[in-house]
């Protein structure tokens, strides 16, 4: 088995690297980023993905991903881990039905309850105290997946007509035009940008140029928040006026 993964702040790819180490120690895990990643998965039978769930969708870099690429799932078996900040109904479903299209068998589903990286709102966010416990409950809760498929019955979380219709109408219905397109409201403040040029090496859009002492958003941002929790002049906002609490997964491990 190998890992394929997209991760805006480093939750799912904590995640599926924790998930690997359980399953079979050394199984690496690619970045949907890195340019040989197809010949990866050409090469494996086996897969699980990982994903962070954008108002109980699949963020827009990743389904363009898969429709680009849609030539290389078939006959693959793959198991899918979905990261949220609090519920996302079907977030797994959401992948395995596309996927499903392109004749891939979704063997399971799991979804993960991560620390919240939407930095720039005040909703969602916790303590130190109670982020290290969300982390905590995620490695417990993929331990015990890894069993049960080890046992032969994969967990199904976000799999199934339920699920699809939690996902539905707890948010997709609503916010579906938010991950239908990639946006154009990613607001960098030039009285606080430095012109450090870390957004544009950090983009995986290539979203942002920088120069003359400042960076510039174009409309193709794929809303990881990646660029708002690392800028180190909290420029950066998306959905927000300005950075409450800057993320990193890494202050946790």
């Amino acid at each position: 088995m190998i890992g394929i993964y997209f991760s805006g702040t480093g939750n799912s790819k904590y995640c599926i690297e924790r998930f690997l180490e359980e399953y079979d120690k050394g199984s690496p895990a690619f970045s949907i980023e890195q340019d040989e990643v197809a010949t990866h998965i050409k090469r494996h039978h086996e897969l699980v993905i990982s994903y962070p769930v954008q108002f109980s969708n699949i963020p827009k870099i990743l389904y363009d991903y898969i429709i680009t690429n849609s030539h290389i799932w078939r006959g693959k078996k793959i198991f899918i881990l979905a990261t949220m900040g609090l519920f996302s109904g079907d977030g797994a479903g959401v992948l395995a039905r596309l996927l499903r299209k392109y004749g891939a068998e979704i063997t399971g589903g799991l979804h993960l309850k991560m620390p919240d990286s939407i930095s720039d709102e005040k909703v969602l966010k916790r303590n130190d105290k109670k982020n290290l416990a969300l982390i905590r409950n995620a490695e417990a809760k993929i331990r015990k997946a890894v069993l049960l498929i080890k046992n032969g019955t994969p967990p199904q979380e976000g799999l199934g007509i339920w699920y699809h219709i939690a996902g539905l109408f707890g948010q997709r219905l609503y916010f579906y035009n938010k991950t239908k397109h990639y946006t154009d409201t990613l607001k960098i403040n030039p009285e606080k940008c430095t012109g450090c040029g870390l957004c544009e090496k950090l983009c995986p859009m290539r979203n942002i140029k920088s120069g003359n002492g400042t960076a510039v958003s174009g409309n193709q941002c794929t809303m990881c928040y990646r660029c708002v929790n690392k800028c180190p002049g909290q420029a950066i906002t998306l959905l927000g006026k300005h950075v409450v609490a800057p993320y990193d997964i890494n202050r946790y491990l």
